[in-house]
């Protein structure tokens, strides 16, 4: 007779916890900030910048990430108040517990 396989442990996977993902992400922005460093400190020359009624100097490097983080700004700017908005409208729309649920809110005119 032959001798029965010996059983299989199960494989254990581990799962990827919170605190792994914020190290893989605090490297990733360690690599990025050193890639903009160097672009700063690549691109060192004065660029005069004219704005409304100002005229100052800046290192172009500098110039460019005050550009980049202004774009920046207004993307979460309106990013903010659209998911303000749904939340708004969901808010308005959801049904109460204990109450039975109606047809579609009318919509008002404005």
């Amino acid at each position: 007779m032959p001798a029965a396989p010996a059983p299989v442990a199960p494989k254990r996977t581990t799962r990827p916890t919170r605190i792994s993902g914020t190290w893989v992400a605090v490297l990733v922005a360690i690599v990025v900030l050193i890639f903009l460093l160097i672009f700063i400190l690549q691109n060192g020359g004065n660029a005069t910048i004219h704005f409304l009624w100002g005229e100052f100097s800046l290192p172009l490097g500098v110039a460019l990430l005050f550009g980049a983080i202004g774009g920046a700004l207004l993307v979460a700017v309106v990013g903010a108040a659209r998911i303000l908005q749904l939340r708004r409208q969901a808010k308005r729309t959801a049904t109460p517990i204990g109450r039975p649920a109606t047809s579609s809110p009318a919509r008002r005119e404005s």
